[in-house]
């Protein structure tokens, strides 16, 4: 797994409201377009040539599978932090407050009493 490039990705994503519209919208286009053209950027000046995406991180991405990025070693603030941006009005509208957080907690609880996937790079 390349975690500093999806790590890269849930962190910047989850602090740019265009780019979290843009991957709520359309996941598969804009992966995409991350991966080539944002996520390289290192500055103004300067690109990256160096990470990509495996084909299961971008699959995990694009059909916004949580758990399978947990399980890969995504960071785990980064990962919860990103989807509560998605979809906790959406949970929240239909079962009330944090019920996206608790439906995190459900689909990872197999990891109860387990050690954490490293985040390690």
């Amino acid at each position: 797994m390349s975690k500093y490039y999806v790590n890269k990705f849930l962190f910047t994503v989850d602090r740019d409201p265009d780019y979290l519209r843009r991957y709520t919208e359309d996941p598969r286009n804009f992966v995409a377009t991350w991966e080539q053209s944002i996520g390289p950027r290192l500055n103004d000046a300067e690109m990256s040539t160096v990470h990509s995406f495996t084909e299961a991180e971008r699959e995990a991405l694009i059909n916004h599978d949580y758990v399978a990025l947990f399980e890969m070693g995504a960071h785990f603030f980064l990962n919860l932090t990103i989807f509560i941006g998605i979809y906790d009005e959406i949970f929240m509208t239909k079962s009330g407050p944090l019920a996206f957080q608790k439906e995190f907690a459900l689909k990872l609880q197999s990891w109860k009493g387990k050690d954490y996937p490293s985040v390690a790079t």
